[in-house]
């Protein structure tokens, strides 16, 4: 019998989507070839998405009753993000979990917050440590988007106790226990059923050059050059445009995160270019995304030097590799390197803004066939088929961890369930997290190994009480 996979997105998947209900959806349809497959979305979707093969199942987060019936059903399930929190009841069914981790949360949770203190943040980080330990624990399987996440990946598993003799002997490459299913793009090219920009926002004419600003204006990122060199841009070209559709998160649970978008806009009004050659829009409907980028005769996606740089996975460069549009990147993250490697545009640094002014200006000048070969190439590598293999090679032989097998092995010692603790003992045992995190400064005096231990120990009664 085929193995029934259930995969839960906690993004919204509809008209309107970011990266991560997109790759819901793709890797919904790639799995659905396969084995027969379910997408739980937390929100109304569309009965057009039910016709790719797989099942739409609508849920309510936190509500477990919503999702109770398509979990019992599954012999897989695919979660991402804080599911497990919503859910932490997943972790308690007999079935194969696989966590996507090619969200680095942690990383983008901190540069969500640059407004608050380290005092301000601190509870909360531990908080958000106690439910991304429950992933690190809890998977039988490990999806992440490139090798440097890989290795940030063997790291926290390392430290959870996952890398351990019984996962080890298994596969010494544990690439049975975590590996790389990046984003991908739609093998289909796209295709233009109207116009969406050119000619149809108000200061963009027919003939102008619009360079197209796909995602959003996370706090990561960095819009204020973009501006600069656009405004740099101006002295020698008033046909250039810059455009941000997507200025506002789709998911209304996302609606407060921070983005750059008013500081943005302040910037462009105060160069005299907010709707003059910069302009903001709301998020475009993922059925007329072909059109923007049909539109578009340039992609940029910059950001800063940061540790969410280090580890992110840019979705939106393979939606511009797929129509052909050269892309201006900051270097310094996996996707910029695959801009390099493909030599489908062109790496800058960081808050560079007469670097990216340049670069933009080369590329508007190529001739689009220059480049249609190095385009192809990449189209043909980066395919979600490609990058779903080793998923649907797990979905084909589903199998859990060797350290989560119960009474067929020891284990995992952090997995092991304590006695049941109660409250009180709960609060004692946070207490005792926060006091022996100062035992991590004795690093310097040779004593990491005792203070890790000793976090360990508390750590492991406390998330599995």
């Amino acid at each position: 019998m085929s193995t029934r996979l259930l995969i839960i997105s906690h993004d919204v998947v509809g008209a309107r989507m970011a990266g991560p209900g997109i790759r819901a959806y793709h890797l919904a349809r790639v799995l659905a070839r396969h084995t027969p497959t379910t997408l739980a979305v937390p929100n109304a979707a569309e009965p057009a998405l039910a016709e790719h093969g797989f099942a739409v199942a609508p849920y309510i987060r936190g509500d477990w009753s919503t999702l109770a019936a398509h979990v019992a059903a599954a012999d897989v399930c695919l979660v991402a993000c804080d599911t497990l929190n919503d859910f932490p009841q997943l972790a308690e069914h007999d079935l194969c979990l696989v966590i996507d981790g090619y969200d680095p949360l942690l990383a983008e949770w901190l540069a969500l917050h640059p407004h608050l203190t380290p005092a301000e943040l601190a509870p909360h980080w531990r908080d958000r440590m106690v439910h991304l330990t429950r992933q690190y624990l809890c998977g039988d399987f490990y999806l992440c988007a490139s090798e440097r996440q890989r290795d940030w990946w063997l790291g926290l598993l390392e430290a959870s106790g996952r890398i351990n003799p019984h996962t080890h002997h298994a596969d010494p490459s544990l690439r049975s226990l975590i590996d790389l299913v990046p984003y991908g793009l739609d093998g289909a090219p796209p295709q233009r059923t109207q116009p969406m920009i050119k000619g149809v926002w108000e200061g963009i004419g027919a003939e102008d050059k619009v360079i197209l600003w796909g995602g959003g204006l996370w706090p990561w990122l960095d819009p204020f050059t973009a501006i600069r060199a656009v405004g740099e841009i101006q002295r020698t070209r008033r046909d250039v445009r810059l455009v941000f559709p997507g200025s506002r998160h789709p998911n209304p649970v996302m609606a407060t995160m921070q983005t750059h978008t008013p500081a943005a806009m302040a910037l462009a009004e105060e160069l005299g270019l907010l709707n003059r050659a910069v302009f903001f829009g709301e998020w475009i409907p993922y059925s007329s995304w072909d059109d923007v980028l049909l539109d578009s005769d340039v992609a940029l996606t910059l950001h800063y030097d940061t540790l969410e740089t280090r580890l992110a996975f840019r979705s939106r460069i393979f939606e511009y590799i797929r129509a052909g549009l050269p892309i201006v990147a900051t270097e310094g993250d996996a996707t910029s390197e695959l801009v390099t490697r493909f030599g489908v545009g062109r790496a800058v640094g960081y808050e560079a803004v007469d670097e990216v002014a340049a670069a933009l200006l080369a590329l508007l000048a190529t001739p689009k066939g220059e480049q249609a070969a190095a385009f192809a190439h990449a189209r043909s590598q980066l395919t979600w088929a490609r990058a779903a293999e080793p998923l649907v090679r797990f979905c084909q032989n589903p199998r859990r961890a060797p350290d989560r097998t119960g009474a067929s092995a020891p284990g995992n010692p952090f997995y092991e369930p304590p006695p049941p603790a109660d409250q009180a003992e709960r609060v004692s045992l946070l207490a005792q997290i926060d006091q022996q995190a100062a035992l991590i400064a004795a690093y310097e005096r040779g004593l990491f190994m005792r203070a890790m231990r000793s976090v360990a120990g508390v750590r492991r009664r406390l998330f599995r009480g």
